[in-house]
């Protein structure tokens, strides 16, 4: 499969596509950086430059007609960041153009007798709600409609399909976090193909309908099951009557574990010390410790010291797994008039609280005013390109390059962040293509 790609940025289609077998025929990119990573990991591969000339450059036999061609138009007509100008905007109406080339190449591929060109396009969902209506006009000129195309009910729907004269196009929204990389990004995929191609509902059903099971796609459970309960917290407050639940003191301390319930109905799991309850009770305690489950602690763990005299409050999180990275979702808080601590700590005794993926909160009362612990190590900084890199799924280092007389080990941060926030999720397009794969018999 060679394919070609518009608004190229720093070619996550060829990242996603490399695997497969698939070759880039042409890139088409205009800004200085991207430009500069193209040439540094594609030379041999043509950048075209501007898109608005390939139709003429592509029906003159200059420009090869690919088997696919690809693209995401500029995004910030249709986003809230660019002021969702839509087709009023020049970069909106890029993807008029966008669908231009998709007929160019067809009309040369159809004069050869070669297959229609599958059709992959690429946008932010804000698209589907343009006062314009700049989807419908978008599928028109996929479709070969002559008029805009109007949403059922005046609204666009997260997936669909529209058949005209000239193409079938199928539509959804698909949320990068679901294919594998650690962030939220939702972005509307478009496959469109003639209806003379011998496989187009096959290559229309490669993105819709997904089936039933995705990960992210399913539907919510009702059913009881095994898990660890929504809050799990352990107080000390001499003021509240008498009785101590011998269940609750645990090596004269106080603890609440968060231990399985079968009958899926208890919310809350509380350890109290009250009035008269034995010394031997010191300290209170939220723990954590089932240490062969990655992901079953979801909810709230705290542990509160309320009057004076006690030594301190733990809430405390404990795993087999060195790495504990993404196990907690929710908040661990500890709060105490002595000595507090929140913490997360591996077998190796390591605390690793910058893994804790919501808050931590410790809290000391000594004189009045709470005092925070540890809350240096829970600082916001700023990924790093690396990172940025990852969560989209590129190999470490891809943008990386030699720049402006710089060699790639001093290639600045504010370029790469910019190239790679414009980029696609390479997952999710690789995906994509596999199941273009599928549909059109082609072996990976």
């Amino acid at each position: 499969m060679k394919f070609g790609s518009v608004c190229s940025g720093i070619e996550a289609a060829s990242v996603a596509w490399g695997p497969l077998g698939w070759e880039a025929a042409w890139l088409s990119e205009i800004e200085p950086f991207p430009c500069a990573v193209l040439h540094h990991h594609y030379p041999d591969v043509p950048n075209l430059g501007d898109m608005t000339t390939l139709p003429d450059r592509i029906r003159s036999g200059e420009v090869e007609a690919p088997d696919l061609f690809c693209g995401g138009t500029p995004c910030q007509a249709f986003s809230v960041a660019g002021l969702r100008q839509s087709l009023g905007d020049a970069r909106g109406n890029l993807s008029l153009t966008f669908c231009g080339i998709a007929n160019a190449i067809d009309d040369v591929r159809r004069a050869a007798g070669k297959q229609p060109a599958i059709i992959f396009w690429e946008n932010v969902p804000g698209v589907l709600s343009t006062k314009d209506n700049a989807f419908g006009c978008f599928l028109a000129g996929l479709a070969g409609d002559s008029n805009p195309i109007e949403a059922p009910q005046g609204k666009w729907k997260q997936s669909g399909v529209v058949v005209g004269p000239e193409r079938l196009a199928v539509w959804r929204v698909l949320d990068a976090q679901y294919f594998g990389v650690a962030q939220r990004r939702r972005r509307v995929f478009v496959i469109s193909v003639s209806l003379r191609h011998p496989r187009a509902w096959a290559i229309a059903e490669s993105l819709l309908p997904l089936s039933e099971g995705v990960r992210g796609d399913t539907a919510p459970s009702r059913e009881a099951r095994k898990d660890i309960p929504g809050t799990i917290e352990a107080s000390l407050n001499r003021s509240r009557g008498a009785g101590t639940p011998t269940s609750a003191v645990v090596a004269a301390r106080m603890v609440a574990f968060g231990e399985y319930v079968d009958d899926g109905t208890a919310s809350a799991m509380k350890a109290r010390d009250y009035k008269d309850a034995t010394d031997l009770v010191t300290q209170p305690i939220g723990i954590d410790e089932e240490r062969n489950a990655a992901v079953d602690y979801f909810g709230t763990l705290k542990a509160r010291v309320n009057s004076g005299g006690f030594q301190g409050a733990v809430a405390f999180h404990n795993r087999q797994d060195p790495d504990i990275s993404g196990d907690i979702t929710h908040p661990i808080g500890a709060q105490d008039n002595g000595m507090a601590v929140a913490f997360a700590k591996n077998q190796l005794g390591e605390i690793r609280t910058s893994s804790i993926a919501n808050t931590l909160n410790t809290n000391c009362n000594p004189s009045g005013r709470n005092t925070p612990m540890l809350h240096q190590v829970m600082q916001v900084r700023r990924l790093t390109p690396v990172e940025r890199e990852r969560l989209q799924g590129f190999p470490d280092n891809y943008t990386a390059i030699p720049w402006r007389k710089k060699p790639a080990s001093e290639c600045p941060d504010g370029p790469r962040y910019k190239a790679l926030g414009n980029s696609w999720a390479v997952p999710v397009v690789h995906w994509i293509g596999k199941q273009i794969n599928a549909a059109t018999s082609i072996s990976e």
